[in-house]
């Protein structure tokens, strides 16, 4: 039997994070999951058992990023993939009419965690020649009128671009997963018809299972509704 991966999770409590992490441990993965809820990340690692390590802190925080896969990383034996998935989107949209506290806040979570996630992460995934995970979106492929949140996932584009050409030196990889709308707790109604998170998960699953020979640098998903 082939020795379980480790991935790493951000925004683990939640949505295409949680639905991830049982894809994951299904596939035979273990899962370090991170985010703020530390009662929700009990929650799931009770369901998931030894094959999940909760290590709560806020994604916004290299240093609690930092000890966060440290701590996986030491738990499991080594770190093979890491998934910087946290982020938001804002309540009142435009740019005159916009908070922005609120932009500051999406920015922190949207680019600067994914930033530091990766960060993080690169040591321990150049020893695996490891694999790196983004959750951009649909709408940072396309311009939608005066969105903010799409310009950060714009940043997400590129950057997850630059990335994977980066981390192709030492052999590792950088896999992009772009979703349509998805039916998560990101938007205030639900949205049923849509894509499910475990569409989501399904597809972060996939890029993980390839054969080291196989680059996926980018996975669009969209709802057929």
């Amino acid at each position: 039997m082939a020795e379980r991966k480790t991935l790493f999770i951000t925004g683990a409590s939640s949505g295409i994070g949680e639905a991830t992490a049982r894809a994951a441990v299904a596939a035979g993965w273990n899962v370090g999951l991170m985010a703020r809820s530390a009662d929700k990340l009990d929650q799931l690692v009770q369901e998931l058992g030894s094959a999940s390590l909760a290590v709560a802190g806020d994604a916004t925080d290299l240093v609690a990023q930092e000890d966060a896969i440290a701590r996986v990383a030491a738990h499991y034996g080594g770190l093979d993939a890491a998934f910087a998935n946290a982020g938001m989107g804002v309540e009142t949209p435009g740019t005159e009419a916009g908070d922005p506290e609120e932009w500051r806040r999406m920015i922190d979570l949207n680019i600067m965690a994914l930033l530091y996630t990766t960060r993080a992460a690169l040591p321990e995934l150049r020893k695996t020649k490891g694999q790196l995970v983004l959750t951009g979106s649909v709408a940072g492929k396309v311009h939608i009128a005066g969105s903010i949140y799409g310009a950060t996932k714009w940043f997400v584009h590129g950057y997850a671009g630059n990335m994977a050409q980066e981390m192709r030196e030492w052999g590792g990889r950088c896999t992009l997963i772009a979703p349509g709308m998805v039916d998560t707790p990101f938007f205030s109604e639900p949205k049923p018809e849509k894509l499910q998170a475990e569409d989501i998960a399904n597809a972060v699953v996939f890029a993980l299972s390839q054969p080291p020979r196989a680059a996926i640098p980018e996975i669009v998903v969209m709802p057929m509704g």
